[in-house]
Parts: C-alpha cells; sequence; structure tokens
C-alpha cells in the first residue's frame, strides 16, 4: 500500500498548535506533521527580507524530507511576507494564514475593529488591502505586540504570565483614539488564540475575538476533498529547529495536542 503523505503545518513557533487543533479536528484520519522554526524564532520582530528568504528554503528542504500532500504556514507573519516566494518555489498546495479582518467586519456593530498581531504582520501592505477590500467602512485599529506572542509560548511551558502584561497589550488597541468603540478583534497571530481566555479577561468590556484557523481547516479539507486517508491516522510528530535542550519544557504542553512524539530538525 502506497504510503499516506502527511499534511505539513510549519510557523515560528507553538502558535502553529492552534491551526494544527483544527485541521486535525475536521481532518481525524490524515497524517499530520507539525514543525516549528524554534531557531529562527520569533519572526515579528526580524526584517521581511530574512524571512522571504528563510521560510521558503526551509520549506523545501521539509517538501523533500516528507513529500507532503500540502503544507499549511500557521503563522501570520510568514503568510504576510513569503507566502508568494514559497508558493512560487514549491510545486503543491500552500495554504496561507490570512488576518481575519473579513470575517470581523462582518461582525462589528460598531464597525470599529481591532488587528492584534505581531509588530511584522500589522505593518504589512497585505493588511492595508484586506482591510480596504473588506472593511472600508469600518476603523481598523492596529497593534504589534512582540510579548504576546513570547507570553502564549510561556503558557505552554506551563509559565504563566502576569494579568498585567495583558492588559499592557490589550491597551495598545484600547488606548488608541477611537479604542474605547473597538467591539471586535482579529488575533492576527496564531498564537494569540492559545491565550484568549487571557485576552478576554484582560480587555475593559466585552469584546469579540475572531481567528483565521477554521478557515484554514476548511480550505485544507476542500484541497484534500479527493484524498481517502486509509485506516486509522499515524501518530504526529512535531519537529523543532534549534538546540534539542530546549524541546523539555514544551513536551507536557505538546502533549495535550496529541503530539507525544517530539523531535529536532
Amino acid at each position: 500500500m502506497t504510503r499516506a503523505r502527511p499534511l505539513l503545518v510549519f510557523d515560528s513557533g507553538v502558535g502553529g498548535l492552534s491551526v494544527f487543533a483544527a485541521i486535525r479536528a475536521r481532518l481525524p484520519a490524515a497524517p499530520l506533521v507539525y514543525v516549528a522554526d524554534r531557531a529562527g524564532y520569533p519572526y515579528g520582530t526580524k526584517p521581511a527580507a530574512l524571512i522571504e528568504a528563510r521560510v521558503p528554503a526551509l520549506l523545501g528542504r521539509l517538501a523533500e524530507r516528507f513529500d507532503p500532500e500540502l503544507i499549511v504556514i500557521a503563522c501570520n507573519t510568514a503568510s504576510t511576507i513569503a507566502l508568494d516566494a514559497v508558493r512560487g518555489a514549491l510545486d503543491l498546495p500552500i495554504v496561507g494564514t490570512v488576518p481575519a479582518i473579513k470575517p470581523a467586519a462582518a461582525l462589528s456593530r460598531t464597525r470599529t475593529i481591532g488587528v492584534l498581531g505581531t509588530e511584522a504582520t500589522v505593518r504589512q501592505p497585505y493588511v492595508d488591502r484586506l482591510a480596504a477590500e473588506f472593511a472600508a467602512d469600518c476603523r481598523v485599529l492596529r497593534h504589534g505586540s512582540a510579548a504576546l506572542v513570547e507570553l502564549a509560548e510561556r503558557k505552554l511551558r506551563g509559565e504563566p504570565g502576569a494579568p498585567d502584561d495583558y492588559r499592557e497589550a490589550m491597551a495598545g488597541l484600547f488606548a488608541q483614539p477611537g479604542g474605547d468603540e473597538v467591539d471586535t478583534i482579529v488575533l492576527a497571530c496564531t498564537h494569540f488564540p492559545l491565550v484568549e481566555e487571557e485576552l478576554a479577561a484582560a480587555a475593559p468590556r466585552p469584546v469579540a475575538f475572531v481567528d483565521g484557523k477554521e478557515g484554514i481547516a476548511r480550505r485544507t479539507a476542500w484541497l484534500t476533498r479527493e484524498r481517502a486517508w486509509p485506516g486509522e491516522a499515524p501518530a504526529p510528530v512535531a519537529l523543532f529547529t534549534g538546540p534539542a535542550a530546549a524541546l523539555d519544557s514544551y513536551r507536557p504542553g505538546l502533549a495535550r495536542f496529541g503530539l507525544n512524539r517530539v523531535e529536532t530538525l
């Protein structure tokens, strides 16, 4: 029997686990490989040129090793910067991560939405185009937070963050002119759904949070709709670039996502 080709989910860190979980729930029989580029983490504070060069090269190596059916770039920063370069370099389906501005605009009643992402993501022209196309009648406020990315990483390692740290991240949106009208927030970094409860507790009033993980899972299912996954899915595997010693603190958190096999790349 021909070996089933896996679906490969890629991020700079553990944020892509939010997408991984949505895909696994929708396609429980699909073989999955999760890759975290910890050696390049965090992408959100790196120069765009570095991301645009690093991501296609690394995904090329992964494609040679795993021969995946499809690659999901479960990272807003990598998608907004390097998605076109990856698609140009690899001859297989590539699913990117798009800030969920369209559904946020449809949900907002005050017509003021926030976009909470990395510093690299929120300043990208791609976000300008999404706002112009799908939220032209909305005020769109943006805030980039590298600290929030690290808080999500720490949470998976079992290190709870201080409530004041989350309040500071949320204040980056709510303290802006017009921030008192925000009723919907786009979590434009895949790390942020991992700390959605903490963000909700830190908000000065109830707001709706929107992210793209379910849309990515639906797109992945559509692109693989003709694939008949044989039998029970093998246990998923997680690979990290960087030092092996750094993995130990992540293992319990990864196990909660069904990732009990963890290796270095």
